[in-house]
């Protein structure tokens, strides 16, 4: 039997540890960080691939997964909307699912050394199948197609003609919901020139069979 040299045995050993330092400052993070609205979250099922996507944290703190529903979010670790997404998935596999949850992009907060007189951005979340779902910070008076121009259009799964913008009254906490289809936005209707506000959320959803 042949014995490997002790400088390959000790070159294996020192790549073990090293990877494993630099998974800590990872796994630390994933038990302390906890998820709050604007942040998105990567998600990946090992099972289904189909499930994996990006998904935004909206503002009321909680995502959206295909077979898992709305879940309730913020406040909680990554490690811990690993686990919730997990037991609320296991109903569709014959054995647990291996769910891996990891923080793609924190939200950004609104910056207060702005210039005098500035106005503050305002805040827009883009959830579903555009290229940049997340928070936008926005100037006010943006429009809807320039919000559209800032995610970067969407992905080729987008139901281009069934986008939504919800948006929450402050009064009394009711929302609506605007129907939009952004290949007659983008042909010049009206529904372009919308004035966005604080809060605003941009659904694009998945395309349907043959749509």
């Amino acid at each position: 039997m042949s014995r490997l040299p002790v400088k390959a045995i000790l070159s294996c050993a020192f790549a073990i540890a090293l990877i494993a330092a630099l998974m800590l400052p990872q796994n630390g993070m994933a038990q302390t960080y906890q998820v709050r609205p604007g942040d998105v979250l990567l998600v990946e099922v090992l099972e289904d691939p189909t499930l994996n996507r990006s998904v935004l944290v909206a503002p009321d703190g909680r995502i959206t997964v295909p077979l898992a529903g709305s879940i309730q979010v913020s406040g909680q670790s990554v490690e811990g909307v690993q686990r919730s997404l997990t037991a609320r998935l296991a109903s569709g596999f014959t054995n647990p699912p291996n769910v891996f949850v990891s923080l793609e992009r924190p939200t950004e907060r609104k910056r207060q050394d702005r210039e005098p007189n500035t106005p503050p951005l305002i805040s827009v979340f883009v959830m579903g199948e555009a290229m940049k779902p997340g928070m936008l910070s926005l100037p006010p008076k943006t429009t809807l197609l320039q919000a559209f121009a800032v995610m970067g259009g969407f992905t080729k799964f987008a139901a281009q003609k069934r986008i939504q913008l919800r948006r929450t009254n402050s009064n009394d906490d009711r929302q609506t919901i605007t129907s939009l289809n952004y290949k007659q936005i983008e042909a010049g209707a009206e529904e372009g020139r919308l004035v966005l506000q604080d809060g605003d959320v941009i659904v694009v959803p998945q395309r349907r069979l043959f749509e």
